[in-house]
């Protein structure tokens, strides 16, 4: 991150400015749980079992696949790494999975990872945005992991609107202007 947008984040004494910190919290808060999660909900509505299963072809992931891997890592980074639960995480096994999982199965996975992702978040200490935690063997910020997900999060859920739309032919009417 440039030193100057680093330097507008932190208060003169280098620390994280509390209201900034708070507010980068509450809106990756708000964007997991009110933006991403509904819209994720809203396709597994339009999809039988067998097109949540659906892939283009085996080096492509299912939307079954891809709700398994934001659910893993969302929890991995925020709950495990933030959090400090214990890290018990299968990646290869979220892309490996070829059982027609339930689609309300799925949902109530996605839901109780979005929730644990959120409680983690919620009690957080935004003081320590900046301070350093180690996530899949690496250290990162606070900070980057919490955008890491976010970000993460709002990619595959482009992937999945757009193998919903594919799959039924139907404006999913997330804006109606």
């Amino acid at each position: 991150m440039p030193a100057k947008v680093f330097s507008d984040m932190t208060t003169s004494g280098g620390q994280p400015d509390p209201g900034v910190s708070a507010a980068f919290i509450s809106q990756a808060r708000y964007l997991l749980r009110e933006e991403y999660l509904p819209k994720i909900e809203r396709c597994l509505e339009q999809l039988t079992d067998e097109q949540i299963w659906w892939r283009a072809n085996d080096k492509s992931n299912s939307i079954g696949n891809l709700i398994l891997h934001i659910s893993g890592n969302g929890r991995q980074w925020i709950v495990c790494g933030l959090g400090a639960e214990p890290d018990d995480r299968k990646r290869d096994a979220e892309f490996a999975e070829r059982r027609l999982v339930p689609r309300d199965e799925l949902r109530a996975h996605l839901k109780k990872a979005v929730s644990d992702i959120d409680r983690t978040l919620e009690s957080f200490n935004a003081e320590q945005l900046l301070e350093q935690f180690q996530i899949q063997g690496t250290m990162t910020t606070a900070l980057a992991a919490i955008l890491h997900v976010t970000e993460h999060f709002s990619m595959h859920t482009g992937q999945i609107l757009y193998i919903t739309k594919q799959l039924t032919a139907h404006d999913l009417h997330f804006y109606d202007l």
